[in-house]
């Protein structure tokens, strides 16, 4: 696969942005998913779920919860890694429960998942989608990686990766390595070598999206269905990240880089070089974030340094208000569904 060297950056779209979001739900990934269904700067194609913060049966079990509740219909689920391409899954259980989203009690889902493979229905919609398509990982990039080595003619259909992962400065599963990219740093590792066009929405500027207890009211005075469970989702995050780091409030990652796509402003960037390492006995995982060119190697990435918080709790309050959870959200047909089998010309992960 060839080595970035500049890619192009991508220029404004007109009209909603086309996006598929890759995810492991999770709080934030639940979050997420209700930013990209609810903006109308998001033309939602597809939610494709792996292998992270749970299992992969759970992680798309969950997905699908949250379209449900969110009325989100006509936006195809697929499943697709169910572990990374080296090492085995270790999950997230201590930060998002059993479930992989306790808090709130979910009706089960009225839709299944698709039944084709997760980088299947990403080929298939980078191949006949008209124009091209960005896609939103928050989760481990195993299935990225997967599509960009199993169709790399299809790199030119993906306008640009803007995934959340890394961080210029901290770590969350180790002191050196953010949760996503050390799960799987073998594929981050593809990712950021593909040439495709990659923003890094990291820990040290998803840190900034504080869900403290004024965001968590605004979420309540909806007074709808969805508003409530989300202020749920956000009260047992509040808890573990008390528990675990103490955190007065928990920072709400994953939604930060769909915010970037809907409106870049919101989320400040600058051109870096980005290695993800995959050695280190102390830093396996870590993302090495050359922010002052000291390597002389030119960007592969655009790097987010700052975040407007409280436009970007505009922007995630309106989404979810425009859903209401009462099935008036963006129009998924109910397909008969698996979770976890390989894609059609080769098995998974």
């Amino acid at each position: 696969m060839p080595v970035a060297a500049g890619a192009s950056v991508p220029g404004p779209v007109p009209g909603p942005v086309p996006v598929v979001i890759d995810c492991d739900p999770g709080h934030d990934d639940a979050l997420a998913i209700l930013l990209a269904a609810g903006d109308p700067g998001v033309e939602l194609l597809a939610v494709t779920t792996v292998a992270g913060n749970q299992t992969l049966e759970k992680t798309t079990l969950n997905a699908l919860r949250v379209c449900t509740v969110a009325g989100i219909t006509g936006v195809p689920v697929a499943a697709g890694c169910a572990a990374p391409l080296v090492e085995p899954l270790r999950v997230a259980q201590d930060v998002h429960g059993v479930s992989g989203l306790d808090g709130p009690r979910f009706p089960e889902p009225s839709l299944a998942a698709e039944p084709e493979h997760a980088v299947d229905l990403l080929r298939r919609i980078l191949a006949g989608h008209p124009e091209p398509v960005t896609l939103v990982p928050t989760a481990p990039l195993t299935n990225i990686a997967l599509l960009l080595t199993r169709y790399p003619e299809l790199a030119g259909r993906i306008r640009e990766i803007v995934l959340m992962g890394g961080s210029t400065d901290r770590g969350n599963r180790t002191p050196a390595a953010e949760f996503n990219i050390h799960t799987d740093p073998e594929a981050a590792d593809i990712v950021f070598r593909s040439g495709v066009p990659v923003t890094m929405c990291g820990l040290n500027v998803t840190h900034q999206a504080l869900a403290t207890p004024e965001v968590v009211a605004r979420f309540e005075a909806l007074d709808t269905g969805l508003g409530r469970i989300c202020a749920e989702l956000l009260g047992f995050f509040a808890g573990t990240y008390r528990q675990l780091w103490g955190f007065p409030a928990p920072p709400v990652h994953d939604p930060v880089a769909v915010a970037r796509v809907i409106d870049p402003g919101l989320v400040t960037c600058v051109d870096a070089h980005v290695a993800v390492e995959l050695h280190g006995r102390h830093t396996r995982g870590a993302t090495v974030v050359d922010l002052h060119g000291t390597l002389g190697r030119p960007a592969n990435a655009r790097v987010a340094v700052g975040l407007r918080a409280d436009l970007f709790w505009d922007r995630m309050l309106a989404a979810v208000a425009a859903l209401g959870g009462s099935g008036a959200g963006q129009s998924a047909r109910p397909a008969e569904g698996r979770t976890g089998s390989g894609p059609s010309d080769g098995g998974s992960r």
